[in-house]
């Protein structure tokens, strides 16, 4: 496919844009897609993951420096790494930056996410605790409602086996 711009080159960016709920789909050469202010993916400025990412910290590091103390002394004690330098490249230097990094890391993940706890499938093999602490919050969850709507004996059987459940976590 030659690009619909030049009609010379061939076509290496394809996409689509929607503004306003009217789509319109583009096939360019990098020259044109250049003339034209379009972003290149792996490119210098195009968009990459890790921009995205920076991009995000950036906006909390301004929001958190408005807030705390200067993020450019948080480090891990562990890799050596700043909060700075993660700001810029999007990853962690090591497992113990999450230890570290925490207080900056909820709003973040609560904007990425849109929570900060794990809500989604657990494996099967691995997640027998986790299946249960679920299983006893949603049993918890039905207790509250059978005591607001008076169903004690209901409520009863509920509450001892959210107990069971608990002593089998504990041992």
């Amino acid at each position: 496919m030659l690009c619909q711009e030049c009609g010379k080159r061939p076509a290496s960016l394809h996409f689509s844009k929607i503004v306003n709920g009217d789509k319109s789909e583009y096939h360019l050469c990098e020259t044109c897609a250049r003339e034209k202010g379009e972003l290149i993916p792996g490119t210098s400025g195009g968009f990459s993951i890790h921009n995205l990412l920076s991009g995000l910290l950036n906006f909390e590091t301004v929001e958190q420096g408005k807030r705390a103390a200067s993020p450019e002394n948080l480090r891990c004690e562990v890799c050596g790494m700043t909060y700075s330098q993660f700001s810029k490249l999007g990853r962690f230097g090591c497992s113990s930056c999450y230890k570290y990094f925490n207080d900056r890391l909820d709003p973040l993940f609560k904007r990425v996410h849109g929570n900060t706890v794990h809500t989604g499938k657990v494996p099967v093999r691995v997640g027998g605790e986790i299946r249960t602490k679920r299983q006893i919050e949603d049993l918890k969850r039905r207790l509250q409602e059978s005591i607001s709507q008076e169903e004690f004996e209901a409520a009863a059987q509920l509450r001892d086996q959210i107990r069971e459940l608990e002593r089998q976590i504990s041992e």
